[in-house]
């Protein structure tokens, strides 16, 4: 298990702590390969009955860590992140997440993936993929729309622009907000909660929500995958990446980009 992914057990809850506050909890590599291990064994521990993910120090991911990702970028549906958002998508176990701080990329679509979730004050949301000259992931080009329409989810997907808690509320995204010296302490009584209930009538319930949805979500994320693995050759990627190492506006006025 990776140093920056904490696991802790309190009784018939696991929580998965994403650990690397001084990078803002940005994922790596390996980050990704110890929260799927971590989620694939709470998943086989039949003492398990709810997964709750958060962050660590008021914050709960800032996304992917550009350097370990462009220096190791996914090639195929075996990479890190994508072996990940198989292992989340196909919980059969309640997943909940807590949500402090910044919550960029796969932190925001993630929680598409989670059953329930809820949000501090202090949270803020972004899914900037088109700003970095990338394509959704996670099937959130197919979630988004179904959740909160297709106006909303444009503005989210195409814009790029960060979204407050109270946003993510009203668009479907958290279940609620919850002062963020409390947020914690909340989400764990709410799982411990769920965990009481009768675990074969909760996971057969949460399989009748999602057993229409589940091969349209495996079919556009294998194709969302397929694109975004082809744009981060892109020249608008290279451009997107490089002002941002750079500290700069990216320039896309004279980027020719035929790369699909």
């Amino acid at each position: 298990m990776s140093q920056q992914i904490h696991t802790t057990t309190h009784g018939p809850v696991v929580r998965i702590q994403i650990n690397r506050p001084e990078k803002k909890n940005a994922l790596t590599l390996a980050m990704y390969d110890a929260m799927t291990e971590a989620l694939l064994a709470a998943e086989a521990d039949p003492a398990v009955r709810v997964i709750l993910f958060a962050g660590a120090s008021n914050c709960f991911t800032a996304g992917n860590d550009l350097g370990d990702f462009l220096n190791s970028p996914p090639s195929s549906e075996d990479s890190p992140v994508f072996c990940f958002l198989k292992a989340l998508t196909a919980a059969e176990k309640p997943v909940l997440a807590a949500v402090h701080g910044v919550a960029v990329g796969i932190g925001t679509t993630m929680l598409l993936h989670c059953d329930l979730a809820w949000a501090g004050p202090s949270a803020r949301f972004q899914l900037p993929f088109v700003n970095l000259g990338l394509t959704p992931e996670a099937a959130s080009s197919l979630i988004l729309p179904q959740l909160m329409g297709h106006r909303r989810a444009a503005e989210l997907l195409l814009l790029g622009e960060t979204f407050d808690a109270e946003a993510a509320l009203a668009v479907g995204l958290v279940n609620g907000l919850r002062a963020d010296s409390e947020l914690d302490d909340y989400a764990l009584r709410k799982a411990e909660a769920l965990a009481a209930k009768p675990p074969t009538a909760v996971r057969l319930t949460k399989m009748l929500m999602k057993r229409w949805p589940t091969e349209a979500i495996r079919q556009t994320m294998s194709q969302e995958g397929e694109i975004f693995i082809a744009r981060l050759a892109s020249p608008e990627a290279r451009e997107a990446m490089t002002a941002f190492f750079e500290r700069r506006q990216p320039d896309f006025s004279q980027v020719v980009d035929d790369v699909l």
